[in-house]
């Protein structure tokens, strides 16, 4: 399982890589294989503001469909608009070509509340035992 040490995840399972005052996000590679095969996504419209853990999305998969949160506050500035006739990249690539949105982030302090890479580990070590 693949959990790259740059980003920044949330105990719902998403990821967030910062840069500058945007962040992208996504769901992990544990998530995804969690869910199974991403059959579609349905994501939010660009300009929407959002709250931390204010769900922005979901995902369906062949198995169930799961509501996906924002890690950090902030405005909608890009949407992954692939993964209409694409939704599998969720899969395959969830941390480059399968991210979601990219937010304006309005409290970059929240980046605190964030796991690393290594906290994150160890969570899914202790939700699955």
């Amino acid at each position: 399982m693949a959990t790259p040490e740059d980003l920044k995840y949330t105990k719902d399972h998403e990821w967030v890589r910062v840069t500058g005052d945007t962040a992208h996000v996504g769901i992990t590679d544990y998530a995804q294989k969690q869910l199974g095969d991403v059959v579609f996504v349905e994501l939010p419209t660009v300009g929407d503001r959002l709250d931390a853990s204010e769900p922005f999305g979901s995902v369906e998969s062949v198995k169930a469909v799961t509501e996906v949160y924002m890690p950090l506050s902030g405005s909608v500035a890009e949407v992954n608009t692939a993964l209409n006739d694409e939704p599998e990249m969720v899969n395959t690539d969830p941390y480059e070509d399968g991210w979601m949105i990219a937010i304006r982030l309005t409290d970059k302090g929240q980046l605190n509340n964030l796991l690393t890479a290594a906290q994150y580990e160890d969570f899914i070590k202790a939700e699955s035992e």
